[in-house]
């Protein structure tokens, strides 16, 4: 499954719950995740999307351990099956 589809599978959950999917870019800054989640409760989760063969570089495994000892959520998911389960543990925490 390419990567896009995966993305835009998870956009498309998020607004489900009532939340937006922001794409993410910082030209100043590599390897942060694709996407801010905001979710309703004021909860924000960076997700970072992969296809199964897609692999995290040195600099986005760094952005993301830095976003997590802030105590932020930070995720990566290579398939629909990890967008599911991500919307499950979202579910437990702004439900």
């Amino acid at each position: 499954m390419l990567e896009s589809e995966i993305e835009k599978y998870l956009v498309k959950r998020v607004k489900q719950i009532g939340g937006k999917a922001y794409k993410f870019t910082s030209p100043a800054h590599r390897g942060v995740p694709d996407r801010i989640l905001v979710l309703p409760r004021g909860h924000v989760v960076f997700c970072e999307v992969k296809n199964e063969r897609g692999k995290l570089s040195a600099l986005q495994q760094i952005e993301l351990q830095w976003l997590r000892s802030l105590g932020h959520r930070a995720a990566v998911v290579y398939s629909i099956e990890d967008v599911n389960a991500l919307m499950e543990y979202i579910d437990e925490f702004c439900g």
